[in-house]
């Protein structure tokens, strides 16, 4: 949407930025929920260990972190025998694939068997807070209320197929109830795993470079720059300078991919001119084995001025600390203060974990903001919430081009768009595990997966649960899997990270 409304100059109405604000929000906070204990929590905590805690002191650990309702020690027992049924009866369902008992596991009985308890907590809130999402959004995580021009959410008060104030009564309550649950369950959690492995803030690093679009608009220009959470890039570590953003500057290679561009593989292209459907005419993808020497991934190798960059939460978290965004400076400080870490803690496996939380957590503040921002306008009678005057395609230009800026949870997503005769000419996305998980580019340029990884310990080959800990830190979008081979390019193992 916005980089079609870039094309056409559209200036979306207030109301249709505020729903748009809400809908990533919560998709954020969910998101962020989901990744940190239904696919990353278990590279940290053990299941089967939990079998051994005794519920009245994880009672009493979870007392001393939050004041959560769920902390009794016959609560902690129930969920214990929950979990012992599921391993006693052989089917351990969303618990059947790890590496229990591994070396790498550090929390005590206890710790294991809260997160357990908030692991299966954290099943059901999700499930209820993001109707937000679904009254605003309609299906998620893919909203189909977006219109070229503002939303297709209808606003009046006096109707029950409109947003009206039950439903938007409905929407508070569920923003209430994401905010004590980010802030008395994930938070505590995050804190209370992470001082177990404080080691990790030394793995991970990745490449140093971070870029963020930028989101959640403040006023409701194309491409503004007046955002809730900044646009920068910060290259090097050096928090000392956020670069402002050229999309000029993006460029895609396909020297390592299984692509090939008309004009030569060494020379990246701009998503405006970018290819995508020019057919490979080499070898058949090598699925048994890897070589790093030639064409290796079906991803892009995306560079920002010529540099790779990692984008997700920890970028967003490190451009926004160092444009001085007071709200995101003090969660960061307290953090690094009741780790007892420095600021170059960030830069790690550690740090990236961290950072998401962060997010989460300021974000869930907002929610309830912006619900009162739509409430503010709803009350003054701006009902709002589309620009119909450039619907007509008769009205566009011969030619335009645009590109939009999008901050998904995942990290940068940008679109760009050309439009010739009132018809798309060409269209790119660049998203944002191509980003992070671009193999290397023309110059040898690791991407950022592939750079967090060197240096990394691994304790087994045969279960390498430190390379999760570090690629499941990102929180991968790909439904392929990840595969482990020695130094003779023999399989070890397959992951699956979807």
């Amino acid at each position: 949407m916005r980089a079609v409304e870039n094309a056409l100059d559209i200036t979306i109405p207030d109301n249709a930025r505020i729903i748009r604000n809400l809908i990533t929000g919560i998709q954020y906070v969910q998101d962020h929920v989901i990744h940190f204990y239904h696919l990353h929590a278990l590279d940290w905590v053990d299941i089967v260990s939990a079998l051994k805690a005794d519920p009245k002191k994880t009672s009493s650990l979870a007392q001393a972190i939050s004041d959560w309702h769920n902390s009794s020690t016959d609560y902690f027992s129930e969920v214990q025998k929950k979990l012992k049924t599921f391993v006693e009866s052989g089917q351990l369902g969303p618990f059947a694939n790890a590496y229990w008992g591994h070396p790498a596991y550090k929390l005590p009985p206890e710790a294991n068997l809260m997160a357990v308890a908030h692991y299966l907590e954290a099943l059901d809130w999700q499930k209820d807070v993001i109707k937000i999402h679904a009254i605003l959004g309609s299906k998620n995580p893919h909203a189909q209320t977006y219109l070229v021009g503002g939303m297709a959410v209808p606003i009046d008060p006096n109707s029950e197929s409109a947003l009206n104030t039950i439903s938007i009564a409905h929407m508070l309550t569920l923003a209430k109830k994401a905010k004590e649950f980010v802030e008395k369950v994930y938070i505590p959690d995050l804190l209370a795993v992470a001082s177990f492995y404080k080691e990790w803030a030394q793995y991970g690093e990745g490449v140093g470079n971070y870029l963020a679009y930028g989101e959640f608009p403040n006023d409701n220009i194309s491409n503004t720059d007046n955002l809730w959470l900044p646009r920068g890039v910060i290259k090097n570590k050096d928090l000392s300078k956020v670069h402002p953003v050229d999309h000029e500057k993006i460029m895609e290679y396909v020297t390592h991919s299984w692509y090939e561009y008309k004009e030569g593989d060494s020379v990246p292209k701009h998503p405006w001119d970018g290819e995508t459907n020019y057919k490979y005419t080499g070898p058949k993808p090598p699925y048994e084995h890897l070589n790093t020497d030639g064409k290796y991934s079906w991803l892009k190798a995306p560079r920002y001025d010529d540099m790779p960059m990692e984008v997700g939460p920890l970028a967003r978290m490190l451009v926004a600390y160092a444009s001085g965004h007071k709200r995101i400076q003090e969660v960061i400080n307290l953090v690094l203060k009741k780790l007892n870490v420095g600021p170059e803690a960030l830069f790690s496996t550690l740090g990236r974990t961290a950072a998401r939380g962060v997010e989460t957590l300021v974000t869930a503040e907002m929610l309830t903001v912006w619900i009162e921002q739509l409430i503010e306008n709803i009350k003054r009678g701006d009902f709002r919430v589309h620009d119909g005057s450039k619907w007509d395609p008769s009205t566009w230009p011969k030619e335009a081009q645009g590109y939009g800026f999008h901050e998904a949870p995942r990290g940068a997503l940008g679109h760009w768009v050309r439009i010739k005769d009132r018809k798309i000419a060409n269209y790119q996305c660049v998203v944002p595990s191509t980003w992070n998980g671009s193999p290397r580019d023309a110059k040898g340029q690791r991407g950022p997966y592939e750079s967090a990884l060197v240096g990394t310990p691994v304790k087994d080959p045969n279960q390498p649960i430190e390379i999760l800990r570090t690629i499941h830190s990102f929180d991968p979008c790909m439904a392929c899997a990840v595969h482990v081979l020695d130094a003779e390019g023999k399989p070890v193992t397959k992951i699956r990270i979807v």
